[in-house]
């Protein structure tokens, strides 16, 4: 969008009436950050002079159509007061630190017109931080709570999906009880706990909450772990790491929301001398209570860990049943054994597929339509051999991000002779793959990947696959690259700029 307007300085009246037609500029994207560089270093790439221009020939043409702002936090309050903005009722704030957002929040007097006055739609980009015990989050929170009179959709810290930023400490609201217009949340916390606080705390209208949660443990203060939650009609609930506080914690949370219209629920659930979680378990838990239910979407993996004790686990079939004549769509379901009879993992999930991940997908994969996906993690202690990648590039077409964890030798090479094709993806992690994955992978005779820029691996399977740097770097999808980590400090080969040409600047 920044080089389209620059383009349009300067022309003749006719194109610009053509140009700045209301239909074409009413959302507004003042920054490049939407394609993301690098994985790792996502600064602006938007020029200085190229912003200046635009802000002196066009923004005071347009300014009056525009209902969707889109900025950064380097270029925002030179946009803010450029020119009024009558009609804007979206407003995103791209890749800000904490504390300078906060002190914009404070003492910005334009910002805090349009919050107060405009605004009904709000996004919220945060830069993360290595404090992650920070209460800044909390309190940027709060005073956009009290700051936007209007505010009916807020996205705290979810608007891309590597880079989540996980506010902590909403506690503190709970505290202070600012009552919100808010009907729409879509946000990271750290615990469970912060989830619980701000549903008991001042989202008083609030009617669809998705949630990201990093961790749970035992929530600690006065929360009511009866108190019903009437007015949520959509709950989104993701967490990927794994949860030992399932039916404790979560499944209570579940039947609070007695008129929950929308139910998405992502999680691993680990389980000490128990059984998989399945239908019947599902319906028996919380859905019964839940009357007014007209969508429930799932991905749940139950890994149990049953070494003391005798439990007969269910089978991939008795999984299935346990779904018939229970109003469920379509499930796929798969049992994936581990070290012991009474020791294993299920994976169960609603069709068609309706998340942008799939989190330790095994050699147990079925197969299957997931074009909704971008990010897959694959992770397992038996080999992923090609024919499971081949299977991989068809049903995941959209693919984007792509993290790899497997120690084995490949056993199955002969196959390598099929071009496998990943048209999207762009983020590639082999940190913990074995040298052969990199090989597959990174080599075109194997791998097409026309939009692959990041790229995360071990040094020394770099220099495998390349014999030290001696090989044709012709052969290798290194070409496009505008970030590559190593895992490792390491001297630059005289030669590096052949391998890696948009790098050469970086590793100077």
């Amino acid at each position: 969008m920044v080089d389209v307007l620059y383009s349009f300085v300067d022309v003749n009246r006719r194109f610009n009436r053509l140009a700045f037609d209301s239909l074409y500029i009413r959302d507004l994207n003042l920054t490049n950050i939407m394609t993301i560089n690098s994985l790792y270093d996502q600064t602006s790439s938007v020029d200085i002079q190229v912003l200046s221009r635009i802000f002196e020939k066009v923004l005071c043409q347009i300014h009056h159509r525009v209902y969707k702002l889109t900025v950064e936090g380097y270029s925002m309050k030179q946009i803010l007061r450029t020119a009024n903005y009558p009609q804007l009722y979206s407003l995103s704030l791209l890749n800000f630190e904490e504390k300078i957002l906060y002190q914009y929040l404070r003492d910005d007097l334009i910002l805090r017109h349009l919050l107060t006055k405009q605004i009904t739609h709000l996004n919220i980009d945060i830069k993360k931080t290595k404090n992650s015990c920070s209460k800044t989050s909390s309190k940027i929170f709060a005073l956009i709570l009290s700051l936007c009179k209007k505010l009916i959709v807020l996205n705290f810290g979810d608007m891309f999906l590597k880079r989540k930023y996980f506010g902590t400490c909403f506690y503190l609201l709970w505290k202070r009880y600012i009552p919100s217009t808010l009907v729409k949340l879509k946000i990271n916390v750290a615990t469970l706990t912060d989830c619980l606080y701000l549903l008991d705390g001042p989202l008083v209208c609030l009617s669809t909450l998705i949630i990201n949660v990093e961790q749970t443990f035992h929530p600690f203060g006065d929360i009511d772990p009866a108190k019903k939650l009437p007015k949520l009609k959509c709950f989104s609930f993701t967490m990927f790491h794994i949860t030992f506080d399932y039916d404790i914690l979560i499944v209570p949370l579940l039947c609070r929301m007695i008129n929950l219209e929308e139910l998405k629920l992502y999680l691993t659930v680990g389980r000490f001398n128990s059984i998989y979680i399945d239908g019947i378990q599902f319906y028996d838990q919380f859905l019964m209570y839940m009357t007014q239910l007209n969508k429930f979407t799932f991905n749940i993996r139950t890994d149990v860990y049953n070494k003391n004790v005798d439990v007969e686990l269910q089978s991939n079939e008795d999984i299935q049943r346990s779904f018939i004549g229970r109003g469920y769509q379509q499930v796929t379901s798969y049992v994936h054994s581990k070290s012991s009879k009474y020791d294993g993992e299920c994976r169960i999930y609603s069709l068609p597929y309706d998340f942008e991940y799939f989190v330790d997908l095994n050699n147990s994969f079925q197969g299957g339509m997931f074009d909704k996906v971008r990010q897959l993690n694959m992770c397992d202690g038996i080999s992923f051999e090609h024919k499971l990648f081949k299977l991989l590039s068809q049903d995941f077409p959209c693919l984007e991000f792509l993290c790899i964890s497997n120690n084995a030798q490949q056993k199955d090479k002969q196959d390598s002779s099929t071009l496998i094709t990943f048209p999207y993806l762009t983020f590639l992690d082999l940190q913990y793959a074995y040298v052969d994955y990199a090989e597959l992978f990174l080599l075109e005779k194997n791998m097409h990947l026309p939009r692959l820029i990041n790229l995360r691996m071990e040094y020394q399977s770099l220099t495998t696959i390349t014999n030290n740097f001696i090989n044709d770097a012709t052969h290798f999808n290194f070409s496009k690259l505008k970030s590559l980590d190593v895992c490792q400090p390491f001297v630059r080969p005289k030669n590096f700029h052949q391998y890696f040409p948009l790098l050469y600047e970086l590793f100077q």
